[in-house]
Protein backbone atom coordinates (compact mmCIF):
# COMPACT_ATOMS: atom_id res chain seq x y z
CA UNK A 1 0.00 0.00 0.00
CA UNK A 2 1.54 3.24 -1.02
CA UNK A 3 1.75 6.59 0.98
CA UNK A 4 -1.04 8.80 -0.48
CA UNK A 5 0.23 12.13 1.40
CA UNK A 6 -3.47 12.99 2.03
CA UNK A 7 -2.66 15.43 4.80
CA UNK A 8 -0.43 17.38 2.42
CA UNK A 9 -3.59 17.33 0.07
CA UNK A 10 -5.72 18.61 3.33
CA UNK A 11 -3.26 21.59 3.62
CA UNK A 12 -3.05 22.56 0.08
CA UNK A 13 -7.07 23.04 -0.38
CA UNK A 14 -8.05 26.20 -0.75
CA UNK A 15 -11.04 28.19 -1.63
CA UNK A 16 -12.45 31.66 -2.97
CA UNK A 17 -14.18 33.04 0.50
CA UNK A 18 -15.43 35.81 -1.40
CA UNK A 19 -16.81 33.71 -4.67
CA UNK A 20 -18.88 31.45 -2.14
CA UNK A 21 -20.47 34.66 -0.50
CA UNK A 22 -21.32 35.94 -3.50
CA UNK A 23 -23.07 32.96 -4.11
CA UNK A 24 -24.52 31.77 -1.11
CA UNK A 25 -25.26 34.99 1.23
CA UNK A 26 -24.40 38.53 -0.58
CA UNK A 27 -26.78 39.77 -3.68
CA UNK A 28 -26.25 43.35 -4.50
CA UNK A 29 -24.00 44.10 -1.29
CA UNK A 30 -26.16 43.02 1.02
CA UNK A 31 -26.26 39.89 2.80
CA UNK A 32 -29.44 37.70 3.59
CA UNK A 33 -29.63 35.14 6.31
CA UNK A 34 -32.19 32.70 6.22
CA UNK A 35 -33.66 31.18 9.39
CA UNK A 36 -36.41 28.95 8.96
CA UNK A 37 -38.43 28.46 12.16
CA UNK A 38 -41.77 26.23 13.50
CA UNK A 39 -41.88 28.48 16.92
CA UNK A 40 -41.69 31.94 18.52
CA UNK A 41 -39.36 30.05 21.59
CA UNK A 42 -36.69 29.41 18.69
CA UNK A 43 -35.96 33.09 18.74
CA UNK A 44 -36.95 33.89 22.24
CA UNK A 45 -36.19 31.88 24.98
CA UNK A 46 -38.72 30.25 26.98
CA UNK A 47 -37.15 31.33 29.97
CA UNK A 48 -38.28 35.15 29.14
CA UNK A 49 -41.42 36.60 30.41
CA UNK A 50 -43.80 39.05 29.22
CA UNK A 51 -41.83 42.23 28.62
CA UNK A 52 -38.36 41.17 29.43
CA UNK A 53 -37.52 38.86 26.55
CA UNK A 54 -34.29 37.76 25.98
CA UNK A 55 -33.06 35.66 22.88
CA UNK A 56 -32.85 31.87 22.81
CA UNK A 57 -29.13 31.52 23.13
CA UNK A 58 -28.34 28.84 20.26
CA UNK A 59 -30.66 31.26 18.09
CA UNK A 60 -27.92 34.03 18.76
CA UNK A 61 -25.01 32.11 18.21
CA UNK A 62 -26.38 31.18 15.10
CA UNK A 63 -26.59 34.55 13.83
CA UNK A 64 -23.32 36.00 15.05
CA UNK A 65 -21.58 32.82 13.60
CA UNK A 66 -23.06 33.80 9.96
CA UNK A 67 -22.97 37.70 10.26
CA UNK A 68 -18.41 36.95 10.77
CA UNK A 69 -18.42 35.21 7.06
CA UNK A 70 -19.97 38.55 5.85
CA UNK A 71 -17.60 41.33 5.07
CA UNK A 72 -17.44 44.40 7.55
CA UNK A 73 -18.59 46.71 4.95
CA UNK A 74 -22.01 44.92 3.94
CA UNK A 75 -25.05 44.82 5.76
CA UNK A 76 -27.17 42.62 7.11
CA UNK A 77 -30.75 41.61 6.59
CA UNK A 78 -32.43 38.71 8.47
CA UNK A 79 -35.19 36.58 6.88
CA UNK A 80 -36.97 34.55 9.15
CA UNK A 81 -38.83 32.20 7.65
CA UNK A 82 -42.38 30.20 9.03
CA UNK A 83 -45.90 30.81 9.29
CA UNK A 84 -46.43 30.79 13.53
CA UNK A 85 -45.26 34.12 14.27
CA UNK A 86 -48.73 36.49 14.99
CA UNK A 87 -47.95 40.89 14.73
CA UNK A 88 -47.32 40.97 18.30
CA UNK A 89 -44.79 37.91 18.79
CA UNK A 90 -42.86 39.94 15.05
CA UNK A 91 -42.36 43.20 16.75
CA UNK A 92 -41.36 41.64 20.12
CA UNK A 93 -38.76 39.68 18.21
CA UNK A 94 -37.32 42.61 16.00
CA UNK A 95 -37.23 44.88 19.62
CA UNK A 96 -35.23 41.89 21.19
CA UNK A 97 -33.17 41.51 18.72
CA UNK A 98 -32.32 44.91 18.18
CA UNK A 99 -32.17 45.36 22.49
CA UNK A 100 -29.93 42.28 22.63
CA UNK A 101 -27.28 43.17 20.78
CA UNK A 102 -27.03 47.14 21.56
CA UNK A 103 -26.76 45.88 24.79
CA UNK A 104 -23.18 43.86 23.30
CA UNK A 105 -23.05 47.16 21.76
CA UNK A 106 -22.55 48.58 24.93
CA UNK A 107 -20.09 46.35 26.36
CA UNK A 108 -18.12 46.64 23.98
CA UNK A 109 -18.09 50.22 23.94
CA UNK A 110 -17.14 49.98 27.88
CA UNK A 111 -14.30 48.10 27.00
CA UNK A 112 -13.11 50.19 24.26
CA UNK A 113 -13.26 52.87 26.56
CA UNK A 114 -11.27 51.12 29.41
CA UNK A 115 -8.26 49.85 26.63
CA UNK A 116 -7.99 53.83 25.56
CA UNK A 117 -7.85 55.01 29.08
CA UNK A 118 -4.95 52.43 29.45
CA UNK A 119 -3.49 53.05 25.71
CA UNK A 120 -3.03 56.98 27.32
CA UNK A 121 -1.50 56.16 30.57
CA UNK A 122 1.10 53.42 28.51
CA UNK A 123 2.08 55.87 26.08
CA UNK A 124 2.44 58.57 28.89
CA UNK A 125 4.84 56.19 30.67
CA UNK A 126 6.60 55.36 27.66
CA UNK A 127 7.39 58.45 27.02
CA UNK A 128 8.49 59.06 30.57
CA UNK A 129 10.13 55.84 31.06
CA UNK A 130 12.19 57.16 28.12
CA UNK A 131 13.25 60.35 29.55
CA UNK A 132 14.61 58.93 32.72
CA UNK A 133 16.44 56.43 30.85
CA UNK A 134 18.02 59.30 28.79
CA UNK A 135 18.87 60.81 31.68
CA UNK A 136 20.66 58.47 33.81
CA UNK A 137 22.74 57.03 30.53
CA UNK A 138 25.31 58.03 33.54
CA UNK A 139 24.32 55.32 35.86
CA UNK A 140 25.81 52.23 35.84
CA UNK A 141 24.05 49.16 34.42
CA UNK A 142 22.63 47.79 37.81
CA UNK A 143 20.66 50.71 38.60
CA UNK A 144 19.60 51.90 35.03
CA UNK A 145 18.00 48.26 35.22
CA UNK A 146 15.43 49.34 37.42
CA UNK A 147 14.40 51.86 34.71
CA UNK A 148 14.30 49.70 31.77
CA UNK A 149 11.21 47.48 33.84
CA UNK A 150 9.35 49.95 33.20
CA UNK A 151 10.16 51.13 29.94
CA UNK A 152 9.68 47.79 28.57
CA UNK A 153 6.58 46.89 30.52
CA UNK A 154 4.72 49.71 28.69
CA UNK A 155 6.29 48.86 25.20
CA UNK A 156 5.25 45.47 25.51
CA UNK A 157 1.82 46.74 26.65
CA UNK A 158 1.47 49.24 23.59
CA UNK A 159 2.38 46.35 21.10
CA UNK A 160 0.04 44.09 22.14
CA UNK A 161 -3.04 46.62 21.86
CA UNK A 162 -2.23 48.01 18.79
CA UNK A 163 -1.24 44.72 17.13
CA UNK A 164 -3.54 42.22 18.93
CA UNK A 165 -5.99 43.64 21.65
CA UNK A 166 -6.79 46.48 19.91
CA UNK A 167 -7.21 44.27 16.40
CA UNK A 168 -9.87 42.06 18.48
CA UNK A 169 -11.46 45.28 20.55
CA UNK A 170 -12.11 46.91 16.71
CA UNK A 171 -13.47 43.66 15.53
CA UNK A 172 -15.88 43.21 18.37
CA UNK A 173 -17.38 46.77 17.90
CA UNK A 174 -17.90 46.53 14.12
CA UNK A 175 -19.48 43.53 15.02
CA UNK A 176 -21.87 44.62 17.45
CA UNK A 177 -22.65 47.51 15.55
CA UNK A 178 -23.79 45.83 12.32
CA UNK A 179 -26.07 43.44 14.98
CA UNK A 180 -27.75 46.07 16.39
CA UNK A 181 -28.40 47.72 13.09
CA UNK A 182 -29.60 44.29 11.25
CA UNK A 183 -32.68 44.59 9.13
CA UNK A 184 -35.46 41.73 10.27
CA UNK A 185 -38.17 40.90 7.99
CA UNK A 186 -40.65 38.14 7.91
CA UNK A 187 -41.91 36.04 4.89
CA UNK A 188 -44.17 32.60 4.45
CA UNK A 189 -41.05 30.70 2.62
CA UNK A 190 -37.13 31.80 2.00
CA UNK A 191 -37.04 33.10 -2.07
CA UNK A 192 -33.76 33.81 -3.14
CA UNK A 193 -33.70 37.62 -2.88
CA UNK A 194 -33.39 39.85 -6.21
CA UNK A 195 -32.67 43.46 -4.34
CA UNK A 196 -32.74 46.57 -6.58
CA UNK A 197 -30.60 49.73 -6.36
CA UNK A 198 -33.52 51.89 -4.88
CA UNK A 199 -33.68 48.98 -2.26
CA UNK A 200 -29.86 48.79 -1.51
CA UNK A 201 -30.41 52.50 -1.16
CA UNK A 202 -33.88 52.35 1.36
CA UNK A 203 -31.76 49.69 3.85
CA UNK A 204 -28.13 52.18 3.81
CA UNK A 205 -30.73 55.24 4.51
CA UNK A 206 -32.06 53.52 6.87
CA UNK A 207 -28.91 52.25 8.87
CA UNK A 208 -27.49 55.91 8.67
CA UNK A 209 -30.83 57.45 9.88
CA UNK A 210 -30.85 54.74 12.95
CA UNK A 211 -26.47 55.73 13.38
CA UNK A 212 -27.27 59.39 13.46
CA UNK A 213 -29.99 58.80 15.61
CA UNK A 214 -28.21 56.66 18.51
CA UNK A 215 -25.44 59.31 17.98
CA UNK A 216 -27.86 62.09 19.56
CA UNK A 217 -29.04 60.08 22.25
CA UNK A 218 -25.51 59.45 23.13
CA UNK A 219 -24.49 62.86 22.92
CA UNK A 220 -27.66 64.18 25.60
Amino acid sequence: MFNRKIIKLFESRRVNLDARLRQDYVKNGIATLPCHISDYNDIISPYSVNGYETLNMEFADYLKTCVEFASPEIPIVLNITGDCLSDKEKKTIKETIRETFEYELGMVEKEEKRHTKVFILMTVGLILSGILLYFTHSLDEESRELFFIPFWFMGDTLCDYIFLTGYDIRHNRRMAGRLASIKVVFSDKYEEPNYTDDDVDKLYSEIEKDVKETIREDGE
